[in-house]
């Protein structure tokens, strides 16, 4: 057996769950399914979660690669009493969801960048999202959103 923490829990891993991709491991052993499955071969940014603070594509990481590493899904924005993050109800706020399939990695690659850089300009966005597709909003309202969030959290 061995340990990783996810969205703050310790979680033993089997031997058997090891060369699982993380994106596997999270949605079907975990059932985490805010992390969602859009390609599978790491260039739609669906499946974005934190490793140590850095945006991944789960489903190109495998569960071996990430023991005794903390890893920090959609689910795990979420405060404590069960409200939305600030972040996360800023893309409400600023209609970027629409059908929300791309919303949790949009959202997991926007978190990375705040915490690294809390005041963001409009490129540095663009491009820190420029990984994750998105067929529905036309982008702009993603860049508003993580604008806000900006302002929100600071």
């Amino acid at each position: 057996m061995a340990d990783l923490k996810v969205n703050g829990k310790m979680v033993s891993v089997s031997e058997e769950d090891l060369e699982k991709s993380l994106l596997d491991y999270i949605r079907n052993t975990l059932l985490l399914t805010g992390t969602k499955n859009g390609c599978n071969i790491g260039v739609c940014g669906a499946c974005t979660v934190l490793v140590d603070g850095a945006a991944k594509r789960s489903c190109k990481v495998k569960v071996s690669s990430v023991i005794g590493k903390e890893i920090l899904t959609i689910e795990g924005l979420e405060n404590a009493d069960g409200t939305l993050h600030p972040l996360q109800q800023a893309f409400v706020d600023a209609g970027a969801i629409q059908c929300g399939f791309c919303t949790p990695g949009m959202v997991m690659s926007a978190y990375s960048l705040l915490t690294k850089d809390p005041h963001p300009s409009r490129e540095k966005i663009k491009k820190s999202l420029s990984g994750n597709l998105c067929r529905c909003t036309g982008y702009q309202q993603i860049f508003d959103a993580v604008e806000l969030a900006s302002e929100e959290l600071n």
